[in-house]
């Protein structure tokens, strides 16, 4: 899954979820022209809790062996 985050400057707004960076894309083309020139956006792929505990761990037993 994909969200869009558009920041237009104190505003940010996050739209979503799609299910692929081409419908967040395509979404980004309608709704940018609505924005102030400045906006500023970025397409984020989402991780289930699952994967961000597994990957955090990960990096935490390669910092433990790094440290030794």
């Amino acid at each position: 899954m994909y969200l869009l985050t558009i920041r237009d400057g104190l505003n940010t707004r996050h739209v979503g979820p799609y299910l692929s960076p081409k419908q967040a894309a395509d979404d980004l083309d309608r709704l940018l022209p609505l924005c102030g020139e400045r906006a500023r956006w970025l397409i984020h792929a989402l991780e289930s809790p699952a994967e961000l505990m597994a990957s955090l761990g990960a990096g935490a037993a390669r910092t433990a062996v790094v440290a030794a």
